[in-house]
């Protein structure tokens, strides 16, 4: 199952390094990553893959949810079918 990560927030050090450390944690392979801070505000957007993980969605997502809280930015983990057909224009 393919999943996409987004974290939004304000920029600081050490989200990348946290985010990337629960996917090494948890068997989550990292197919693609992408960031970009806007005037302070960190946006990252991550297509992993749960394949091989150690881990459920749920579980990834209360992980990240976690994560997040304590790093102060928001941090949301969908299935890329889900994600694609919220997204869909038409």
């Amino acid at each position: 199952m393919k999943v996409v990560i987004t974290v939004v927030g304000v920029d600081r050090t050490g989200i990348i390094a946290a985010v990337s450390q629960i996917m090494a944690e948890h068997q989550v392979n990292i197919l693609t990553i992408n960031q970009v801070i806007l005037d302070g505000i960190f946006n990252m957007a991550m297509i992993v893959d749960m394949d091989q993980a150690s881990v459920d969605l749920g579980g990834l997502q209360q992980l990240l949810k976690d994560k997040g809280d304590a790093l102060g930015v928001e941090i949301r983990a969908q299935n890329m079918e889900i994600f694609n057909a919220m997204h869909r224009v038409g």
